[in-house]
């Protein structure tokens, strides 16, 4: 009986430690695969070796919208350097679609990525995700989080991370 209860004992503290999960500056990013717009396979673990800028978006956002030439033009600054730009959203292709043809999205687009936002985000005690957009996450060549940040006007800071983690090769 005493196995047990140190059982059930040790699962529930690790679902508590799960269910408050935040990623921090040194965490390791968690992995995944998605398929973009244009049909590129993008797998994290993959893309070790390049800084990869994660932005979590939604066509409803606001700020996404006058956040997304901002970051376009970040995009367009690091053309051909060791960055990759992708941008997930947990819409489907049929919704975004529409939208990237009134605003264009340089960032490789991964549609229908719930998964990937409930691996990001911040859970609460009950397991309540958190997650404000946009969101970013800059991922350093070791695949650890450099920096994450989401709301209103963060392009500088982010090309400011990149430009240094770039500049300490």
């Amino acid at each position: 009986m005493k196995i047990i209860t140190a059982l059930i004992l040790s699962l529930m503290i690790a679902a508590s430690a799960f269910a408050q999960q935040k990623l921090t500056k040194g965490s390791a990013a968690p992995d995944f695969a998605g398929e973009s717009l244009d049909g590129q396979q993008f797998n994290l673990s993959g893309l070790q070796g390049k800084i990869v800028v994660l932005t979590f978006w939604s066509t409803k956002c606001v700020i996404c919208h006058s956040e997304i030439p901002k970051l376009n033009r970040m995009v367009d600054r690091y053309r051909g350097k060791d960055v990759v730009f992708l941008a997930l959203t947990m819409e489907n292709q049929v919704k975004v679609e529409p939208y990237l043809r009134k605003t264009p999205f340089n960032f490789s687009i991964l549609p229908n990525s719930f998964g990937v936002v409930l691996k990001y985000a911040d859970q609460d005690g009950k397991g309540n995700i958190d997650i404000g957009f946009p969101a970013h996450f800059v991922i350093n060549k070791k695949g650890a989080i450099e920096m994450r940040t989401n709301g209103w006007d963060k392009a500088e800071n982010l090309e400011s991370q990149i430009s240094r983690m770039l500049s300490s090769d």
